[in-house]
Protein backbone atom coordinates (compact mmCIF):
# COMPACT_ATOMS: atom_id res chain seq x y z
CA UNK A 1 0.00 0.00 0.00
CA UNK A 2 2.85 2.41 0.81
CA UNK A 3 4.41 1.81 -2.60
CA UNK A 4 1.10 2.52 -4.31
CA UNK A 5 0.69 5.73 -2.32
CA UNK A 6 4.15 6.91 -3.36
CA UNK A 7 3.23 6.20 -6.97
CA UNK A 8 0.14 8.35 -6.68
CA UNK A 9 2.24 11.22 -5.38
CA UNK A 10 4.55 11.34 -8.37
CA UNK A 11 2.17 10.84 -11.30
CA UNK A 12 0.16 14.00 -10.77
CA UNK A 13 1.55 17.01 -12.60
CA UNK A 14 0.49 20.45 -11.35
CA UNK A 15 -0.84 22.23 -14.42
CA UNK A 16 -1.69 25.78 -13.38
CA UNK A 17 0.57 28.79 -13.32
CA UNK A 18 -0.58 30.96 -10.41
CA UNK A 19 0.63 34.00 -12.37
CA UNK A 20 0.15 37.50 -11.06
CA UNK A 21 -1.88 39.55 -13.52
CA UNK A 22 -1.83 43.32 -13.84
CA UNK A 23 -3.47 44.77 -10.72
CA UNK A 24 -5.94 47.56 -11.32
CA UNK A 25 -5.09 50.29 -8.74
CA UNK A 26 -8.64 51.66 -8.86
CA UNK A 27 -10.13 48.23 -8.17
CA UNK A 28 -7.64 47.64 -5.35
CA UNK A 29 -8.59 50.97 -3.77
CA UNK A 30 -12.25 50.03 -4.11
CA UNK A 31 -11.70 46.76 -2.24
CA UNK A 32 -9.69 48.58 0.46
CA UNK A 33 -12.50 51.10 0.87
CA UNK A 34 -15.09 48.33 1.08
CA UNK A 35 -13.13 46.47 3.78
CA UNK A 36 -12.29 49.51 5.90
CA UNK A 37 -15.44 49.52 8.10
CA UNK A 38 -15.03 45.80 8.79
CA UNK A 39 -11.42 46.30 9.83
CA UNK A 40 -11.99 49.49 11.81
CA UNK A 41 -14.86 47.88 13.77
CA UNK A 42 -12.82 44.77 14.66
CA UNK A 43 -14.92 42.43 12.52
CA UNK A 44 -12.24 41.36 10.06
CA UNK A 45 -8.53 40.70 10.08
CA UNK A 46 -6.92 38.31 7.64
CA UNK A 47 -6.09 38.03 3.96
CA UNK A 48 -8.05 38.41 0.72
CA UNK A 49 -7.26 37.15 -2.76
CA UNK A 50 -9.09 37.51 -6.07
CA UNK A 51 -8.06 35.70 -9.25
CA UNK A 52 -9.46 35.46 -12.75
CA UNK A 53 -8.63 32.62 -15.15
CA UNK A 54 -5.96 31.42 -12.75
CA UNK A 55 -4.21 34.78 -12.51
CA UNK A 56 -4.15 36.74 -9.25
CA UNK A 57 -5.61 40.24 -9.70
CA UNK A 58 -5.73 41.22 -6.01
CA UNK A 59 -3.96 39.90 -2.91
CA UNK A 60 -3.61 41.74 0.38
CA UNK A 61 -3.52 41.14 4.14
CA UNK A 62 -5.15 43.21 6.87
CA UNK A 63 -4.95 43.55 10.64
CA UNK A 64 -2.92 41.55 13.10
CA UNK A 65 -1.85 37.92 13.16
CA UNK A 66 -0.83 38.46 16.79
CA UNK A 67 -2.50 41.45 18.40
CA UNK A 68 -0.57 41.22 21.66
CA UNK A 69 2.80 41.41 19.91
CA UNK A 70 1.60 43.71 17.11
CA UNK A 71 2.57 41.24 14.39
CA UNK A 72 0.61 41.98 11.24
CA UNK A 73 -1.02 39.52 8.90
CA UNK A 74 0.75 39.09 5.57
CA UNK A 75 -0.11 37.18 2.43
CA UNK A 76 2.17 34.43 3.79
CA UNK A 77 0.25 34.11 7.06
CA UNK A 78 -1.27 30.67 7.64
CA UNK A 79 -4.88 30.47 8.84
CA UNK A 80 -6.89 27.56 10.15
CA UNK A 81 -9.73 27.16 7.65
CA UNK A 82 -12.26 25.05 9.60
CA UNK A 83 -14.82 23.37 7.27
CA UNK A 84 -12.90 24.31 4.13
CA UNK A 85 -10.64 21.45 5.28
CA UNK A 86 -13.22 18.99 3.96
CA UNK A 87 -12.07 19.70 0.40
CA UNK A 88 -8.64 18.27 1.14
CA UNK A 89 -10.07 15.22 2.92
CA UNK A 90 -12.37 14.51 -0.02
CA UNK A 91 -9.51 14.97 -2.48
CA UNK A 92 -7.38 12.45 -0.57
CA UNK A 93 -10.19 9.90 -0.76
CA UNK A 94 -10.67 10.50 -4.49
CA UNK A 95 -6.94 10.03 -5.06
CA UNK A 96 -7.09 6.70 -3.24
CA UNK A 97 -10.11 5.72 -5.34
CA UNK A 98 -8.24 6.59 -8.54
CA UNK A 99 -5.43 4.27 -7.43
CA UNK A 100 -7.87 1.45 -6.76
CA UNK A 101 -7.28 1.51 -3.01
CA UNK A 102 -10.94 2.10 -2.31
CA UNK A 103 -14.31 2.08 -4.03
CA UNK A 104 -16.71 4.97 -3.46
CA UNK A 105 -19.63 2.53 -3.38
CA UNK A 106 -18.21 0.13 -0.82
CA UNK A 107 -19.78 0.02 2.61
CA UNK A 108 -17.92 1.29 5.66
CA UNK A 109 -19.09 -1.50 7.95
CA UNK A 110 -15.85 -3.40 7.39
CA UNK A 111 -13.84 -0.26 8.16
CA UNK A 112 -15.18 0.56 11.59
CA UNK A 113 -16.98 -1.30 14.35
CA UNK A 114 -19.54 -0.05 16.82
CA UNK A 115 -21.31 2.36 14.43
CA UNK A 116 -24.99 1.52 14.09
CA UNK A 117 -26.07 1.14 10.49
CA UNK A 118 -22.49 1.27 9.17
CA UNK A 119 -23.23 -1.54 6.74
CA UNK A 120 -25.72 0.77 4.98
CA UNK A 121 -23.32 3.72 4.60
CA UNK A 122 -21.08 3.98 1.55
CA UNK A 123 -17.93 6.03 1.11
CA UNK A 124 -19.89 8.15 -1.38
CA UNK A 125 -22.52 8.88 1.31
CA UNK A 126 -19.75 10.21 3.56
CA UNK A 127 -18.33 12.42 0.79
CA UNK A 128 -21.75 13.93 0.00
CA UNK A 129 -22.70 14.28 3.69
CA UNK A 130 -25.71 12.01 3.31
CA UNK A 131 -24.61 9.33 5.78
CA UNK A 132 -27.09 9.95 8.59
CA UNK A 133 -24.34 9.63 11.20
CA UNK A 134 -24.97 11.41 14.50
CA UNK A 135 -22.92 14.61 14.59
CA UNK A 136 -20.01 14.77 17.01
CA UNK A 137 -20.34 18.57 17.20
CA UNK A 138 -23.83 18.15 18.67
CA UNK A 139 -22.69 15.98 21.59
CA UNK A 140 -23.21 17.60 25.01
CA UNK A 141 -19.54 17.07 25.91
CA UNK A 142 -18.14 18.35 22.60
CA UNK A 143 -16.27 21.22 24.30
CA UNK A 144 -14.47 18.60 26.39
CA UNK A 145 -13.55 16.73 23.20
CA UNK A 146 -11.86 19.90 21.90
CA UNK A 147 -9.67 20.09 25.00
CA UNK A 148 -7.90 16.77 24.46
CA UNK A 149 -5.72 15.32 21.72
CA UNK A 150 -7.76 13.11 19.42
CA UNK A 151 -7.26 10.66 16.58
CA UNK A 152 -9.73 9.63 13.87
CA UNK A 153 -10.37 6.44 15.85
CA UNK A 154 -11.06 8.28 19.13
CA UNK A 155 -13.41 10.71 17.35
CA UNK A 156 -15.42 7.91 15.77
CA UNK A 157 -15.61 6.16 19.14
CA UNK A 158 -17.51 9.22 20.46
CA UNK A 159 -20.54 8.39 18.30
CA UNK A 160 -20.40 4.61 18.72
CA UNK A 161 -23.73 3.03 19.61
CA UNK A 162 -25.78 6.10 18.68
CA UNK A 163 -28.61 5.58 16.16
CA UNK A 164 -28.49 6.98 12.64
CA UNK A 165 -30.43 10.21 12.12
CA UNK A 166 -31.90 9.05 8.80
CA UNK A 167 -31.53 6.40 6.11
CA UNK A 168 -28.07 6.74 4.52
CA UNK A 169 -28.09 8.30 1.07
CA UNK A 170 -31.61 9.71 1.41
CA UNK A 171 -30.89 13.38 2.11
CA UNK A 172 -28.55 16.10 3.32
CA UNK A 173 -29.65 17.33 6.75
CA UNK A 174 -26.74 19.42 8.02
CA UNK A 175 -22.96 19.54 7.89
CA UNK A 176 -21.79 16.06 8.82
CA UNK A 177 -18.64 16.54 10.86
CA UNK A 178 -18.61 12.87 11.90
CA UNK A 179 -18.72 11.74 8.27
CA UNK A 180 -15.44 13.53 7.60
CA UNK A 181 -13.91 12.20 10.84
CA UNK A 182 -14.72 8.76 9.43
CA UNK A 183 -13.23 9.64 6.03
CA UNK A 184 -10.01 10.63 7.82
CA UNK A 185 -9.97 7.21 9.47
CA UNK A 186 -10.56 5.61 6.08
CA UNK A 187 -7.61 7.51 4.61
CA UNK A 188 -5.37 6.31 7.44
CA UNK A 189 -6.43 2.68 7.07
CA UNK A 190 -6.15 2.56 3.29
CA UNK A 191 -2.90 4.56 3.03
CA UNK A 192 -1.18 2.94 5.99
CA UNK A 193 0.10 6.26 7.39
CA UNK A 194 -1.33 8.96 9.72
CA UNK A 195 -3.95 11.26 8.20
CA UNK A 196 -1.79 14.42 8.22
CA UNK A 197 1.03 12.63 6.40
CA UNK A 198 -1.38 11.03 3.94
CA UNK A 199 -2.95 14.36 2.97
CA UNK A 200 0.51 15.84 2.57
CA UNK A 201 1.48 13.04 0.20
CA UNK A 202 -1.81 12.67 -1.65
CA UNK A 203 -2.90 16.31 -1.93
CA UNK A 204 -0.58 19.08 -0.75
CA UNK A 205 2.69 17.93 -2.28
CA UNK A 206 1.40 16.94 -5.76
CA UNK A 207 -0.66 20.13 -6.07
CA UNK A 208 2.26 22.31 -5.01
CA UNK A 209 0.82 23.60 -1.73
CA UNK A 210 3.98 24.23 0.28
CA UNK A 211 2.41 26.38 3.03
CA UNK A 212 -0.55 24.12 3.84
CA UNK A 213 -0.96 21.25 6.24
CA UNK A 214 -3.17 19.33 8.63
CA UNK A 215 -2.81 20.36 12.28
CA UNK A 216 -2.53 17.17 14.33
CA UNK A 217 -1.24 19.05 17.43
CA UNK A 218 2.38 18.26 16.56
CA UNK A 219 3.29 21.64 15.07
CA UNK A 220 6.31 23.17 16.78
CA UNK A 221 7.06 26.02 14.38
CA UNK A 222 4.27 28.61 14.20
CA UNK A 223 6.07 31.73 13.00
CA UNK A 224 3.63 32.24 10.13
CA UNK A 225 0.50 30.97 11.92
CA UNK A 226 -2.16 33.52 12.86
CA UNK A 227 -3.55 33.54 16.38
CA UNK A 228 -7.32 33.36 16.65
CA UNK A 229 -9.54 36.00 18.27
CA UNK A 230 -13.22 36.28 19.08
CA UNK A 231 -15.66 39.15 19.61
CA UNK A 232 -15.97 40.59 23.08
CA UNK A 233 -19.14 42.61 23.31
CA UNK A 234 -20.11 44.89 20.45
CA UNK A 235 -16.66 46.33 19.75
CA UNK A 236 -13.93 44.41 21.62
CA UNK A 237 -11.79 41.37 20.83
CA UNK A 238 -10.15 38.76 23.00
CA UNK A 239 -8.01 35.65 22.35
CA UNK A 240 -10.17 32.76 21.21
CA UNK A 241 -10.61 29.52 23.11
CA UNK A 242 -7.59 27.28 22.68
CA UNK A 243 -8.44 23.89 21.21
CA UNK A 244 -6.72 20.74 20.05
CA UNK A 245 -7.11 20.91 16.27
CA UNK A 246 -6.79 17.12 16.16
CA UNK A 247 -10.36 17.13 17.53
CA UNK A 248 -11.43 18.36 14.10
CA UNK A 249 -9.45 15.84 12.06
CA UNK A 250 -10.90 15.49 8.59
CA UNK A 251 -13.57 18.14 8.96
CA UNK A 252 -11.70 21.22 10.18
CA UNK A 253 -8.05 20.64 10.99
CA UNK A 254 -6.31 22.07 7.89
CA UNK A 255 -4.48 25.38 7.60
CA UNK A 256 -3.30 27.30 4.54
CA UNK A 257 -2.48 30.70 3.07
CA UNK A 258 -4.55 32.64 0.55
CA UNK A 259 -1.93 31.94 -2.12
CA UNK A 260 -1.96 28.19 -1.50
CA UNK A 261 -5.75 28.16 -1.34
CA UNK A 262 -5.98 29.92 -4.71
CA UNK A 263 -3.50 27.46 -6.18
CA UNK A 264 -5.68 24.64 -4.86
CA UNK A 265 -8.78 26.03 -6.61
CA UNK A 266 -6.80 26.32 -9.85
CA UNK A 267 -5.48 22.77 -9.55
CA UNK A 268 -8.94 21.39 -8.87
CA UNK A 269 -11.03 23.35 -11.35
CA UNK A 270 -8.59 24.53 -14.01
CA UNK A 271 -5.83 21.94 -13.80
CA UNK A 272 -5.41 18.19 -13.94
CA UNK A 273 -4.96 17.34 -10.27
CA UNK A 274 -7.82 14.81 -10.44
CA UNK A 275 -8.76 12.48 -13.24
CA UNK A 276 -11.68 13.67 -15.42
CA UNK A 277 -14.00 11.17 -13.74
CA UNK A 278 -13.10 12.32 -10.22
CA UNK A 279 -13.22 15.97 -11.21
CA UNK A 280 -16.72 15.47 -12.62
CA UNK A 281 -17.86 14.22 -9.22
CA UNK A 282 -16.73 17.50 -7.65
CA UNK A 283 -18.34 19.54 -10.45
CA UNK A 284 -21.68 17.68 -10.33
CA UNK A 285 -24.45 20.03 -9.15
CA UNK A 286 -27.23 17.42 -8.96
CA UNK A 287 -26.56 17.37 -5.22
CA UNK A 288 -26.19 20.72 -3.46
CA UNK A 289 -23.44 19.41 -1.18
CA UNK A 290 -20.51 17.19 -1.99
CA UNK A 291 -16.75 16.67 -1.73
CA UNK A 292 -16.25 19.67 0.57
CA UNK A 293 -18.24 22.13 -1.56
CA UNK A 294 -21.69 23.67 -1.80
CA UNK A 295 -22.63 23.60 -5.48
CA UNK A 296 -25.34 25.02 -7.70
CA UNK A 297 -26.91 28.05 -9.35
CA UNK A 298 -26.29 31.30 -7.48
CA UNK A 299 -29.20 33.69 -7.96
CA UNK A 300 -27.17 36.78 -7.12
CA UNK A 301 -24.67 36.15 -9.91
CA UNK A 302 -26.89 34.21 -12.28
CA UNK A 303 -24.36 31.43 -12.75
CA UNK A 304 -23.10 28.20 -11.22
CA UNK A 305 -21.04 28.69 -8.10
CA UNK A 306 -18.91 26.44 -5.92
CA UNK A 307 -18.33 27.76 -2.41
CA UNK A 308 -17.50 26.78 1.13
CA UNK A 309 -17.18 28.65 4.38
CA UNK A 310 -15.63 27.60 7.64
CA UNK A 311 -15.90 28.63 11.27
CA UNK A 312 -13.88 27.34 14.23
CA UNK A 313 -12.69 29.04 17.43
CA UNK A 314 -10.73 32.14 16.39
CA UNK A 315 -11.01 31.64 12.63
CA UNK A 316 -13.44 31.96 9.71
CA UNK A 317 -12.91 31.29 6.02
CA UNK A 318 -14.65 31.56 2.66
CA UNK A 319 -13.88 30.37 -0.87
CA UNK A 320 -15.94 30.99 -4.01
CA UNK A 321 -15.29 29.78 -7.54
CA UNK A 322 -17.55 30.57 -10.50
CA UNK A 323 -16.51 28.72 -13.66
CA UNK A 324 -18.45 30.92 -16.10
CA UNK A 325 -16.52 33.99 -14.90
CA UNK A 326 -13.43 31.94 -14.00
CA UNK A 327 -13.46 34.03 -10.82
CA UNK A 328 -12.00 32.89 -7.50
CA UNK A 329 -12.46 34.83 -4.25
CA UNK A 330 -10.77 33.82 -0.99
CA UNK A 331 -11.22 35.42 2.42
CA UNK A 332 -9.32 33.90 5.34
CA UNK A 333 -9.72 35.54 8.74
CA UNK A 334 -8.51 35.17 12.31
CA UNK A 335 -11.50 36.75 14.02
CA UNK A 336 -14.38 34.43 14.97
CA UNK A 337 -17.00 36.31 12.98
CA UNK A 338 -18.78 35.01 9.89
CA UNK A 339 -18.40 38.37 8.16
CA UNK A 340 -15.97 36.61 5.83
CA UNK A 341 -18.87 35.12 3.83
CA UNK A 342 -20.57 38.49 3.28
CA UNK A 343 -17.20 40.01 2.43
CA UNK A 344 -16.43 37.28 -0.09
CA UNK A 345 -19.69 37.61 -1.97
CA UNK A 346 -19.48 41.41 -2.05
CA UNK A 347 -15.90 41.35 -3.34
CA UNK A 348 -17.03 38.92 -6.05
CA UNK A 349 -19.80 41.35 -7.03
CA UNK A 350 -17.36 44.25 -6.95
CA UNK A 351 -14.94 42.30 -9.16
CA UNK A 352 -17.72 41.64 -11.70
CA UNK A 353 -18.96 45.24 -11.65
CA UNK A 354 -22.22 44.16 -10.00
CA UNK A 355 -24.09 45.88 -7.13
CA UNK A 356 -22.92 45.38 -3.57
CA UNK A 357 -23.64 47.03 -0.24
CA UNK A 358 -21.11 49.00 1.75
CA UNK A 359 -21.22 48.34 5.49
CA UNK A 360 -22.61 51.31 7.44
CA UNK A 361 -22.57 50.93 11.20
CA UNK A 362 -24.43 53.28 13.52
CA UNK A 363 -22.23 56.24 14.39
CA UNK A 364 -23.44 56.49 17.98
CA UNK A 365 -24.32 53.78 20.47
CA UNK A 366 -27.94 53.42 21.57
CA UNK A 367 -28.63 54.66 25.09
CA UNK A 368 -29.55 52.10 27.76
CA UNK A 369 -33.22 53.12 27.92
CA UNK A 370 -33.59 52.62 24.15
CA UNK A 371 -31.90 49.25 24.35
CA UNK A 372 -34.19 48.07 27.15
CA UNK A 373 -37.13 48.61 24.81
CA UNK A 374 -35.59 45.95 22.56
CA UNK A 375 -35.50 43.17 25.15
CA UNK A 376 -37.77 40.14 25.08
CA UNK A 377 -37.99 36.41 24.43
CA UNK A 378 -38.85 35.11 20.97
CA UNK A 379 -39.95 31.68 19.79
CA UNK A 380 -38.72 30.38 16.43
CA UNK A 381 -40.06 27.41 14.48
CA UNK A 382 -38.71 24.00 13.46
CA UNK A 383 -36.99 25.38 10.34
CA UNK A 384 -34.76 27.77 12.31
CA UNK A 385 -30.99 27.26 12.59
CA UNK A 386 -31.61 25.73 16.00
CA UNK A 387 -34.90 23.81 15.81
CA UNK A 388 -37.72 25.46 17.80
CA UNK A 389 -35.22 27.70 19.52
CA UNK A 390 -36.34 30.24 22.09
CA UNK A 391 -33.93 33.18 22.08
CA UNK A 392 -33.76 36.16 24.38
CA UNK A 393 -32.58 39.71 23.73
CA UNK A 394 -30.79 41.07 26.79
CA UNK A 395 -28.99 44.29 27.63
CA UNK A 396 -25.55 44.53 29.20
CA UNK A 397 -24.87 48.17 29.91
CA UNK A 398 -25.08 49.95 26.56
CA UNK A 399 -24.91 46.76 24.54
CA UNK A 400 -27.61 44.40 23.27
CA UNK A 401 -27.02 40.69 22.87
CA UNK A 402 -28.96 37.60 21.91
CA UNK A 403 -28.91 34.60 24.22
CA UNK A 404 -29.18 31.23 22.48
CA UNK A 405 -30.68 28.09 24.08
CA UNK A 406 -27.14 26.76 24.55
CA UNK A 407 -26.36 29.72 26.81
CA UNK A 408 -24.07 31.32 24.21
CA UNK A 409 -24.40 35.04 23.52
CA UNK A 410 -24.21 36.91 20.22
CA UNK A 411 -23.53 40.64 20.49
CA UNK A 412 -25.74 42.76 18.24
CA UNK A 413 -24.18 45.70 16.39
CA UNK A 414 -26.59 48.62 15.83
CA UNK A 415 -27.16 49.56 12.20
CA UNK A 416 -29.88 52.06 13.00
CA UNK A 417 -33.32 52.03 14.66
CA UNK A 418 -34.44 48.47 15.32
CA UNK A 419 -31.95 47.11 12.83
CA UNK A 420 -28.88 45.16 14.02
CA UNK A 421 -26.35 42.61 12.85
CA UNK A 422 -25.32 39.53 14.82
CA UNK A 423 -21.58 40.05 15.28
CA UNK A 424 -20.75 36.35 15.58
CA UNK A 425 -22.79 34.91 12.71
CA UNK A 426 -23.10 38.12 10.66
CA UNK A 427 -26.86 37.83 10.17
CA UNK A 428 -29.29 40.72 9.95
CA UNK A 429 -31.58 41.13 12.96
CA UNK A 430 -34.71 43.29 12.99
CA UNK A 431 -37.26 43.95 15.70
CA UNK A 432 -40.94 44.29 14.75
CA UNK A 433 -43.14 46.19 17.16
CA UNK A 434 -46.84 46.15 17.99
CA UNK A 435 -48.99 49.33 17.91
CA UNK A 436 -47.97 50.15 21.48
CA UNK A 437 -44.29 50.06 20.57
CA UNK A 438 -43.46 46.81 22.33
CA UNK A 439 -41.45 44.11 20.54
CA UNK A 440 -43.80 41.70 18.75
CA UNK A 441 -41.39 39.67 16.62
CA UNK A 442 -37.72 39.16 15.88
CA UNK A 443 -36.58 38.66 12.29
CA UNK A 444 -33.26 36.82 12.12
CA UNK A 445 -31.94 36.37 8.59
CA UNK A 446 -34.98 34.89 6.75
CA UNK A 447 -36.65 33.51 9.89
CA UNK A 448 -39.26 35.18 12.09
CA UNK A 449 -39.74 34.46 15.77
CA UNK A 450 -42.74 35.77 17.67
CA UNK A 451 -42.65 37.21 21.18
CA UNK A 452 -43.01 34.62 23.90
CA UNK A 453 -44.66 35.55 27.19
Amino acid sequence: MFVRLMAIAVVIRFCTTGCLAQVDPARAAQIDSYLKPYIDSGNFAGAVLVSKSGKVVFEKAYGFADRENRIRNTTETQFHIASMSMQFTAAAVLRLAEAGSISLDEGVGSLVSGIEGAEKITVRDLLTQRSGLPDINALPDYNDVLQEHQTPSSLIAKIAGRPLLFEPGSKFLHEEHSAYNLLALLVEKRSGIPFAAAVERLVFRPSGLSASGVDDDSRTHTRHMAKGYEPQGTHGLKPAQTIHWSAKTGNGSAYTTVGDAAQWVDALFLGCFLSPASRNLVLDTSMRVGYGWFRGKNDRFGQTAYYMNGRAPGFTSFVLYMPDSKLTVLVLGNIYSSATTAIGYDIAALSLNMPYEQLHLAKTALDSSRLKRCTGTFQFGPDFYQTNAKVELQTHGRELSMRWPSGDFSSLIPLGGDHFIDRSYWMEVKIERDPSGKPAALVYDRFRGTVSH
